[in-house]
């Protein structure tokens, strides 16, 4: 992956979920569940125009967010990995990542880091986008990472990194140039 037009860039292991259909209104996390084609998991690679990553809120959306590029792992149909929403979120909860830079060991971090689980941010996510005027909904084929699971991590190119995750997301690897 090129970091090519990158500022300051930094790595997060994340999960990515990709939508087969419109939750209904009010959708509870088993609506949301049958709503959910794949997941699978990702890395965010964000940046910041601010100098050493310090800036606002406020700052960070006049910059036009944080996110850089985006890069998806093995897509696992959801029916795959849970029969129902609470078995997801549960496994999502309760699952681990490690992540390294070539042999070496960075970061760890858990699935509950992101608002208790990935499942329950995208319902969190779900709720604050509908009661946004204005906004379009989630629609069949969208794509939606959910935050990182440690924290985010320096990279520069020539750089190997690999996240392993403990159950139900398979590992991912990256090299940047």
């Amino acid at each position: 992956m090129s970091l090519t037009y990158i500022c300051q860039p930094r790595i997060e292991p994340e999960t990515v979920f990709c939508m087969a259909s419109t939750p209904p209104a009010n959708a509870s996390l088993e609506d949301l569940f049958r709503a959910i084609a794949w997941v699978a998991s990702g890395f965010e690679v964000v940046q910041s125009h601010m100098p050493d990553w310090k800036f606002t809120a406020s700052d960070s959306v006049a910059d036009g967010g944080l996110h850089a590029r985006l890069l998806v792992g093995c897509k696992r149909p959801v029916g795959e990995i849970a029969t129902n929403a609470a078995q997801l979120d549960d496994l999502l909860a309760a699952a681990s990542v490690t992540l390294s830079k070539g042999n070496q060991v960075v970061d760890h971090g858990v699935g509950a880091n992101v608002l208790d689980s990935p499942l329950r941010a995208l319902h969190y996510f779900l709720q604050e986008l509908r009661a946004c005027p204005g906004t379009t909904d989630l629609v069949p084929g969208d794509v939606i990472t959910t935050g990182t699971w440690t924290d985010a991590w320096p990279i520069q190119p020539g750089e190997h990194w690999q996240a392993e995750f403990s159950s139900v997301l398979p590992p991912l690897a990256v090299a940047f140039r």
